[in-house]
């Protein structure tokens, strides 16, 4: 099998895996190199590994990153890791057979030799269908909410909780509605509410994406997103960005004003993606978990899907065990010095990534 690399950087790389991805059947947004780039620094490679089988082809977006941390880098080689961009991925397939699956790994893992790559980390996707089997160990994560969009929708209002039912009614009657923006022309709104939304949950840095980050979507990835704006009066008061592949859309990230919380805007928005979604011809909408098992995020969306729970995993591999554990040892120690007796979670993977601690002050 021969296994093409390409990188989202380089032009006849971009135009030959964009055409690749435009012509998949799927389609799926996790996959289209302006995605992965979005999510790759300065120093990465936004890259995809390819091959062509006699009845279709394998694609597998990640991003290699080098292992630059001066505590991890002093006395050794150059090396690397990778993982998938934010979402869901995995080698997704068209077609692929058990023995395709076999030549691809195998051409693959002769890649991660050559660029000094020691572990792997992927997020999988959900359907099982659209990606080959990950070749190493798999943990399930969280359990995600998938609403089925083929549902009849007076069926499906008869499925959504009371609560959800309720808050829908309430929206409505106190004004609420939802503008469906296609082109990103509210992005401002979006950027102000999601900021402040995430202000609010004391969210992880890497949460704040800049406004680039969102122009790159609006300019690479038309006809792939979509927001929706809950408005009351003239005002936007809740916002949802959601990606789109050919037959599932994902919720990605949004927020809502403080000030609008009686308004109950928030459960109108999911409604009306759904509806907007089954009107356009999709099959499924994922609603994504919580930030930790049965929170109340994971229960607020399990509220419009009861029946729609699917386990989200991930995959990780260690590719060279004598380079992972010293970097682990390196990483343990410069932790310590901050600390002493910190250790990394031990459900962190790759455990030398782990955030170290703040150092201790007099």
């Amino acid at each position: 099998m021969k296994l093409e690399i390409w990188n989202a950087r380089r032009a006849a790389d971009a135009s030959r895996w964009q055409a690749v991805h435009g012509a998949w059947a799927q389609r799926e947004i996790f996959a289209a190199p302006a995605y992965v780039r979005l999510f790759a620094e300065e120093q990465d490679e936004p890259l995809a590994a390819y091959a062509e089988t006699p009845s279709g082809f394998i694609l597998y977006p990640f991003v290699l990153r080098p292992i630059a941390a001066p505590h991890l880098s002093e006395g050794t080689r150059r090396a690397t890791d990778l993982t998938s961009p934010y979402g869901y991925s995995g080698a997704f397939h068209s077609g692929a057979t058990e023995v395709d699956a076999k030549e691809f790994w195998s051409a693959f893992e002769e890649f991660c030799r050559a660029r000094g790559v020691v572990s792997e980390f992927t997020r999988l996707c959900l359907f099982e269908d659209r990606r080959l089997p990950y070749p190493g160990p798999t943990r399930q994560k969280l359990v995600n909410v998938v609403r089925d969009l083929r549902t009849p929708q007076d069926q499906m209002w008869r499925e959504f909780d009371p609560k959800v039912r309720k808050n829908v009614n309430k929206a409505r009657r106190l004004g609420v509605s939802v503008e469906v923006d296609e082109t990103g022309a509210g992005v401002d709104d979006f950027l102000r509410i999601y900021h402040a939304t995430m202000d609010r949950r004391h969210a992880r840095s890497s949460f704040y994406f800049p406004r680039e980050f969102f122009q790159t979507i609006l300019d690479e990835l038309a006809g792939q997103f979509v927001f929706f704006h809950a408005v009351h009066g003239e005002r936007i008061v809740s916002t949802e960005l959601v990606l789109s592949s050919a037959d599932t859309l994902y919720s990605f990230l949004g927020g809502t004003d403080r000030s609008a919380f009686d308004l109950r805007p928030n459960d109108l928005l999911k409604v009306e993606v759904i509806r907007w979604g089954q009107e356009h011809g999709k099959a499924r909408f994922v609603l994504g978990g919580g930030y930790a098992a049965d929170d109340g995020i994971f229960r607020y969306k399990r509220a419009f899907a009861p029946h729609g729970l699917m386990p989200f995993s991930v995959g990780t591999r260690v590719f060279d065990e004598r380079s992972y554990a010293p970097l682990v040892d390196a990483h343990v120690a410069q932790g310590q010095r901050r600390l002493p007796g910190w250790q990394p979670d031990p459900g962190f993977f790759p455990a030398y990534r782990q955030e170290l601690p703040a150092p201790e002050t007099a």
